[in-house]
């Protein structure tokens, strides 16, 4: 095989030895024909890496039930090309949001505790360049977005423009963000842009630094949005657009005990959704003349997966969802588009369960236990022992009773899978396995049209 093959390297990753379909894929293409002076150049490749955080193949198999039913099939279902996901850390089995962040944006396996670092130490990408994907896109003169419904500093997107030794260093990562130079930049977060004692559109400031970002951005000719009606009005022909949604978040990732207690909803009703963002980034992003690289993130799906709120996790996910459909809706449209999707960890060991012979307590209208036998929490309707869950109608009309059951609150390895649609798609199915590093070589491959090492 090649060296420069794509998923193949010195390092001889497991992508590499799967399947002889991948072999066949990664051969050298024939030399193209030689094409007529007058005709049209191809035009320069998309990637669209959209990042719902935390969501396993049973995160979606709860939202396929509640939104389209058993027998329907969800925007994620539809994406033609998928793999298993292995997303081990340098010093773990599973990964972590951060260091998975920093895998996928540098196509280099990090410490568990990594935030566009490997540990405490500098990296370069694969490519060798001294930076991630993103920058070096933006220094090819491609545009660069990134969306995220969590705030600024969550590492889905962040990790991308920023590098620092610590994750909690909320301040310095929104300004590493918001100094990036990227076209788009549409989150939560406003706390950290402001200093203490400044008021904002959603709350106080949070730095200590005397920075006021906002002010920085719109001195450096960001068109600023607070709201997703201020979103929607944004000019045709704007170039540099900035959106900060909420004071921290645009959602309350609180159990739903405590939502229910502090009148919570699980999102902030004056912020846009995943795919509202994602549909206004494409619009910009869709001029550039070089191409672009948008990275999207849906981080409640992992929030609320963490506290074990499943009304949370599945609003979240049926969000996310509908993102994928604005993607899948682009790359139709735009065939020299990548669009593809993963997570890199599964958040609470969210599983299905319906009536059997052992869980005949689950009935249409009855509460649910409180636990399952061997003591996992079972998810109603609106928390533990509530209501069960009832799915969309079946083809024969049916709805279903099930509950869901949670088995830790942190991030277990799961069931995950790459899918993808669009320009290179296909080496993701002709793989079948992909490694956590192999997000970024198929992004390389695709934006820059040559592999990374």
């Amino acid at each position: 095989m090649n060296r420069r093959s794509l998923f193949a390297s010195t390092a001889a990753l497991a992508l590499a030895a799967h399947a002889p379909a991948l072999a066949q894929a990664s051969r050298p293409a024939p030399a193209a024909e030689p094409r007529p002076a007058n005709a049209a150049e191809p035009r320069p490749a998309n990637v669209i890496f959209f990042h719902p955080d935390g969501f396993g193949v049973n995160h979606w198999g709860a939202v396929r039930m509640v939104s389209v039913g058993p027998d329907g099939r969800t925007e994620w279902d539809r994406l033609p090309h998928s793999a298993v996901y292995l997303g081990h850390m340098k010093d773990g089995l599973t990964g972590t949001s951060h260091g998975g962040a920093t895998t996928h944006a540098f196509g280099v396996r990090v410490q568990a505790d990594s935030f566009g670092m490997d540990g405490t130490t500098p990296i370069r990408s694969l490519s060798g360049f001294e930076g991630s994907i993103a920058k070096e896109a933006l220094a090819r003169g491609k545009w660069v977005g990134l969306v995220n419904s969590g705030a600024a500093y969550e590492p889905g997107t962040a990790a991308f423009v920023a590098s620092t030794p610590r994750r909690n260093s909320l301040a310095e990562i929104t300004r590493l963000v918001a100094q990036s130079g990227v076209q788009v930049h549409l989150a939560g977060g406003e706390r950290w842009y402001l200093p203490r004692g400044t008021q904002g559109r959603f709350g106080e400031g949070a730095r200590e630094d005397g920075l006021n970002l906002i002010e920085a951005l719109r001195a450096q000719g960001y068109t600023l949005v607070f709201t997703k009606e201020e979103l929607a009005a944004v000019p045709a022909g704007t170039e540099k657009l900035w959106g900060i949604f909420a004071h921290d978040h645009t959602f309350n990732d609180r159990n739903e005990e405590t939502q229910a207690r502090e009148n919570l909803p699980h999102y902030v009703p004056t912020a846009p959704s995943i795919a509202e963002m994602s549909e206004a980034a494409l619009r910009l992003l869709a001029r550039a003349p070089d191409g672009f690289l948008l990275v999207a993130e849906e981080e409640g799906t992992d929030n609320f997966g963490n506290v074990n709120n499943a009304p949370g996790a599945i609003e979240a996910g049926i969000r996310a969802d509908a993102a994928i459909g604005v993607f899948r809706r682009f790359v139709a449209a735009n065939p020299n588009t990548l669009m593809l999707t993963t997570c890199d960890s599964d958040a609470g060991g969210m599983q299905v369960i319906g009536p059997g012979r052992q869980q005949n307590a689950i009935r249409e209208g009855a509460n649910l236990a409180e636990r399952d036998r061997n003591g996992a929490p079972l998810d109603g309707q609106g928390g533990t022992g509530t209501t069960a869950w009832l799915s969309a109608p079946d083809r024969n009309g049916v709805r279903h009773p099930f509950a869901i059951a949670w088995s830790t609150l942190t991030d277990v390895s799961g069931g995950i899978l790459v899918r993808g649609v669009g320009l290179n798609a296909e080496l993701i199915s002709q793989a079948g396995t992909m490694d956590n590093v192999d997000v970024y070589r198929i992004m390389f491959r695709t934006l820059f049209g040559r592999e990374a090492a």
